[in-house]
């Protein structure tokens, strides 16, 4: 039973056991969904949008009470507008007049 004492495990839990292992932090996917929200009011916003949203809301933990991060809450926000505003580009130019409006 010598190797079974307590001197051999002095630390059972370290820091990477005790955090979530299922993805990158709520952090982080708050400014990814940010970046991607920005960079589709410039390109392929009709993939970055809904990519920013997706990225907002499981950053805001998927829920609307409680607290939620700003990031979160702007890549949400951005992405929304950002998917919309694509949508009604891709209306726009199949339209008769092949213009915005």
């Amino acid at each position: 039973m010598a190797g079974f004492s307590h001197t051999t495990r002095k630390h059972p839990r370290s820091r990477r056991r005790t955090r979530s292992r299922s993805g990158p932090d709520r952090a982080t996917l708050g400014i990814i969904g940010v970046i991607c929200a920005i960079a589709g009011f410039f390109v392929l916003g009709i993939v970055l949008g809904p990519v920013a949203v997706v990225c907002g809301w499981l950053a805001m933990g998927r829920r609307w009470n409680g607290a939620r991060p700003l990031p979160a809450l702007v890549a949400l926000v951005l992405g929304a507008i950002d998917t919309v505003l694509a949508i009604l580009w891709i209306a726009g130019t199949a339209g008769p007049g092949s213009g915005l409006l």
